[in-house]
């Protein structure tokens, strides 16, 4: 065996067997090499390196059609793979390559694309000095999450500082427009006390194929610039990497939201305010790394506005006499004192604000429509009940009857009314409950006693709804309190007044 050279194989596997523990003589045996090869190894005394082979070992199966066929197609188009180009050759040459070739033939493109494909954008890392740049941008959660259990449609908007990596979240509505970035972004900046020289954001006018929205847009953003003394700039279209500061800091910020939800157990909250809070902590220990730096920005950083710039839409509406006003194909109830009024709507992404001249007189939650060519509505039966208890036959065929009951236990109601009275009186049973529950302030109490009452014995009448609820005369009026804690059992027992249970 001393004739033989020892291969690098053989050598590694001799060290093995002697880390093993085995001896000399064993290594040397398992290695295949001799004991005085094995005490030279031993010594240190290493062996010379494999000599690389410049010659193959079989005949090249893509000798015929690599160069004439292959790399043409290649040089045309650098992002073909392996297993287009083979599906091209089993298409040209049928049972000529067969299936097996792939890997050999994607080893092939992948050495090409390394030695004669074209140049590769290079990514330059940045050192940004501090208070110099603050970034934008959009993302959606991984995580569903639900309201009072039913789900939740948002995105989050996110605000870091390049320098710092400081970072600020808001709950967006209805996708990527002006009023949510302005939004988003002042309240950022309100947060951080003061504003970058620059602030870089996506290609947002991208989303808009209408060319007066984007005109609107680029505007609108240019003026919330100039009012915080920030240069407007943006990355190239689909050039997600230039933004890469706020990219990366998306990935943590929806990874630690998972942990979060599944260490708090659910994804459902009772309502956006909770769901707000909860980001808030998350976004909070992310931004306790960045404080030391945060100290370096914050003195670089310029001074803010007395006030915010406008971060809504103006529009004119005129209330319909069915109480409604139509806003961005979205139907909305508004107090039927209004009806005829022509309303000043400050259209933002999350809520509508009306005027009557300059007097703010209603605040509405906004809501989109599950398709962009579709159409919602948001009925509030408190703006029309009274209406509707003069006349409760027009509840049964209203084009928004199941909007009007708030929401899945009323709806239940209304079927065993259905089920129980005439038409007439079904509807003029269900209309007084909602009366009742508008008048006396206990819309969920009531609707889980009259359930409750149903399942045990059938719902009560509407005159005895009408004796239990409405307010005696010779009963002094009970002041409105703020919750309702009250058992149903004990106003069934006559413990409490109708008009205590429902106030008290």
């Amino acid at each position: 065996m001393s004739g033989k050279k020892i291969t690098r194989f053989q050598e590694n596997r001799y060290m093995s067997s002697r880390t093993a523990g085995d001896s000399q003589q064993v290594a040397s045996a398992k290695a295949g090499i001799s004991v005085r090869s094995g005490r030279r190894i031993d010594k240190g005394e290493r062996t010379e390196p494999d000599a690389v082979r410049q010659w193959r070992t079989r005949t090249d199966p893509l000798k015929d059609v690599w160069q004439s066929e292959c790399v043409p197609l290649l040089e045309r188009e650098p992002e073909l793979t392996g297993l287009t180009l083979w599906e091209h050759l089993e298409e040209i040459y049928p049972a000529q390559y067969p299936f097996s070739l792939l890997r050999t033939l994607q080893r092939r493109v992948k050495k090409w694309q390394a030695t004669d494909g074209p140049a590769k954008a290079v990514m330059f890392r940045q050192a940004m000095p501090p208070g110099l740049q603050g970034l934008s941008d959009f993302t959606v959660p991984n995580s569903p999450v639900t309201i009072a259990g039913e789900p939740f449609e948002h995105l989050l908007y996110q605000f870091r500082l390049a320098y710092s990596g400081w970072r600020s979240v808001t709950i967006i509505r209805g996708g990527e427009s002006y009023s949510a970035l302005a939004d988003g972004l002042q309240s950022a900046l309100r947060k951080l006390g003061g504003a970058p020289l620059e602030h870089r954001s996506d290609s947002l006018s991208a989303a808009y194929v209408n060319a007066s929205q984007k005109r609107y847009l680029t505007d609108s953003y240019n003026g919330l610039c100039q009012h915080y003394g920030m240069r407007p700039t943006t990355n190239n279209l689909g050039v997600s990497h230039e933004n890469g500061a706020i990219e990366s800091a998306h990935g943590a910020l929806k990874h630690r939201i998972d942990q979060a939800l599944k260490l708090r157990g659910s994804s459902d909250f009772s309502d956006v305010r909770t769901y707000r809070v909860f980001l808030f902590r998350i976004v909070e220990k992310l931004n306790k790394r960045s404080r030391e730096r945060l100290g370096e920005e914050r003195a670089e950083l310029q001074a803010l506005p007395m006030d915010r710039f406008i971060d809504y839409r103006e529009l004119s509406v005129r209330v319909t006499t069915s109480s409604t006003i139509d806003v961005k194909r979205t139907l909305y109830t508004v107090p039927s004192q209004l009806m005829g009024e022509k309303l000043r709507i400050h259209l933002y992404h999350d809520r509508l604000q009306c005027y009557l001249g300059q007097t703010k007189v209603l605040q509405l939650p906004r809501v989109y429509p599950d398709k962009p060519d579709g159409r919602a509505r948001r009925i509030d039966y408190s703006h029309i009940i009274h209406s509707l208890v003069c006349k409760p036959q027009a509840f049964r065929f209203c084009q928004f009857r199941d909007d009007i009951l708030p929401g899945a236990f009323y709806r239940q109601l209304w079927s065993l009314a259905e089920a129980q009275f005439t038409p007439q009186m079904a509807c003029k049973w269900i209309v007084n409950v909602l009366r009742i529950a508008h008048d006396y302030d206990c819309e969920q109490l009531l609707v889980r006693g009259l359930l409750k009452e149903a399942e045990d014995v059938e719902l009560p009448t509407l005159e005895t709804l009408q004796s239990r609820y409405l307010p005696r005369t010779n009963v002094p009026p009970i002041p409105v309190r703020q919750h309702c804690i009250i058992d149903y059992d004990e106003l069934l027992e006559g413990q409490w007044t109708a008009q205590e249970a429902c106030h008290g």
